[in-house]
């Protein structure tokens, strides 16, 4: 077994593409470390998020600490800004997508158990906090990560990495 080289990464990359027909966008509310905005800009651009949604004075993928984390790949991706995260969802949902919150919350299902469609915003919130009621009261459904261990939640960044894979996972395999 050898890696691929670059030509042979493009073929690999391009049909995976092929195999997305799902439309993914991500909702940020108040996800304020410019560290955590990048990381999550670069996993974004990975999985072909076609639009961020920021709300809540959610840092800018602009900024220049974002940047250095995102390592250019903000230029793949556009965003809008909106006060609150409810209109952010509603610009959402006006642009065809259901929007999922992602949240410990009661009510909410296990991620792999969402039942949506394919044309997805996932919605997540500020660090410490999550997301807003407002938000949360804007989303059509709310799912959460299943964890085992003694932490009960998982930095922004791996949340939104682990939700937009799972998005994308379900497309792929066609099980919405």
């Amino acid at each position: 077994m050898k890696k691929l080289g670059p030509t042979d990464l493009k073929r690999l990359h391009r049909d995976w593409a092929r195999r997305s027909t799902g439309r993914v966008a991500l909702l940020l509310e108040g996800v304020s470390s410019p560290y955590n905005v990048g990381a999550i800009t670069r996993t974004a651009a990975a999985f072909k998020v076609e639009h961020l949604y920021l709300a809540g004075g959610t840092t800018s993928p602009g900024a220049a600490k974002a940047g250095k984390t995102a390592l250019g790949t903000e230029r793949y991706l556009s965003w809008s800004t909106f006060e609150r995260g409810a209109d952010a969802a509603d610009a959402a949902r006006e642009d065809g997508l259901a929007v999922v919150g992602l949240e410990l919350a009661d009510h909410a299902v296990p991620l792999f158990q969402l039942s949506v469609g394919p044309d997805v915003c996932v919605a997540i919130g500020n660090e410490d906090h999550g997301l807003t009621t407002g938000t949360l009261a804007a989303c059509d459904a709310v799912a959460f990560i299943p964890q085992l261990g003694r932490v009960g939640s998982l930095n922004v960044a791996t949340a939104a990495a682990i939700a937009l894979f799972e998005v994308r996972r379900r497309d792929w395999a066609g099980s919405w």
